[in-house]
């Protein structure tokens, strides 16, 4: 892909030619638009990003069925990777790592922006700010109309957490990681707190994009790892990507596949990543005594799942949620792109559209691969 050519600008006000494009999502019950935006506004802070890669996460395609609430009209798309072609005015926006950003940087940035004000970024907790904006899952407003991935240009907000990425490295293993490459990074992190990766055994129940990211980070920390999904396909796909070995779903066959790594007692870690009740039920009843299990891919409405608090007790389970992920995440999950097996990442990229076809892509579930990309 050639270097998009940086936008001039007279202060804050950015004229393009041609305009930017993006499509936006306006109800379940109702087509799908492209607007065009020929023009806008960076404030202190912002930065506009000329997407190389957008790819579509699941959780898109279940808001475009309906299975997941979203405010409309919005523009979809949270996973993307892109170049820096203008800045607003005064001081410049900054990467992670407080570096101010250039025009010309290529870059991925996290799906929410905090506030770093109110009462839960002052507890740690940015991922769950009370005024929080998130790419990708805003209800579009004057003067944020390019708020999502699926798109020519994407208006980054000031705060913004922002990760500087090689040119060498490809666009398909970058795009999805702002979204499952940095919520697997959260959720092993959240298993770190109490339990050390390298010692232990880590389920992993589904074998999605957010599975296969796990399975493999947990196997580079050096854990057994056991992966869970009802396709076979899926399941072969996990071991390439690190598992010990791979099970269908049921605490009876989950229990063998935990025997065969030398865990007959039980994990010590599990992530859930697909959502599925009976997946989390399953958990509960063959971990063993003191297991931490994370539960990262429940994000979209579900019938609640049936638990027993005595096991949960006598067991001292400890169960966490993870959602939206912190900065350093994504930090965590582009450091771990950079050492991984990086045309197998890419390669779950599969069918990748023009973006005069991006339609499709929020509409169609993947023949091939874990992701569809849409290319500007």
């Amino acid at each position: 892909m050639s270097t998009p050519a940086p936008i001039a600008t007279a202060g804050s006000e950015l004229r393009l030619d041609p305009a930017a494009e993006a499509l936006v999502f306006l109800g379940a019950d109702h087509p799908i638009e492209r607007i065009a935006v020929p023009e806008l506004a960076l404030r202190e802070g912002e930065a506009l990003v000329a997407v190389e890669l957008a790819t579509v996460c699941a959780s898109d395609r279940h808001t475009v069925q309906g299975r997941r609430r979203s405010p409309v009209p919005s523009v979809l798309g949270h996973e993307q990777v892109g170049r820096v072609v203008a800045l607003g005015p005064g001081e410049p926006a900054a990467a992670i790592d407080g570096m101010p950003l250039s025009v010309g940087d290529r870059v991925v940035w996290g799906v929410a922006v905090a506030c770093g004000e109110c009462r839960t970024c002052r507890r740690g907790i940015p991922n769950k700010c009370e005024r929080l904006s998130k790419y990708g899952h805003e209800q579009n407003r004057r003067g944020w109309e390019l708020s999502g991935g699926i798109a020519t240009h994407v208006h980054l907000l000031a705060r913004t957490p922002v990760v500087r990425v090689p040119d060498g490295l490809p666009a398909e293993l970058l795009a999805p990681s702002s979204c499952a490459t940095a919520t697997a990074a959260a959720s092993l992190a959240a298993a770190e707190e109490l339990r050390t990766l390298g010692a232990e055994t880590v389920l992993v129940s589904g074998s999605g994009m957010l599975g296969l990211n796990a399975i493999a980070m947990a196997a580079e920390a050096g854990a057994r790892v056991v992966a869970v999904d009802p396709d076979p396909s899926r399941r072969a796909l996990a071991m390439d990507f690190g598992a010990d070995a791979a099970s269908e779903p049921g605490a009876e066959p989950i229990r063998a596949a935990l025997a065969t790594v030398g865990s007959p007692a039980g994990f010590g870690v599990a992530i859930e990543a697909s959502g599925a009740g009976g997946a989390i039920a399953a958990l509960i009843e063959t971990a063993d005594v003191g297991a931490t299990i994370v539960l990262a891919g429940s994000v979209f409405t579900a019938p609640p799942v049936s638990v027993s608090a005595e096991t949960i007790v006598r067991r001292l389970l400890t169960i966490r949620g993870v959602h939206n992920y912190r900065p350093e995440h994504l930090v965590r999950g582009v450091e771990f792109l950079r050492r991984a097996d990086q045309r197998a990442f890419a390669a779950l990229v599969g069918e990748v559209l023009p973006f005069a076809e991006a339609e499709r892509a929020l509409t169609t579930t993947p023949t091939r691969g874990a992701r569809i990309g849409v290319r500007p």
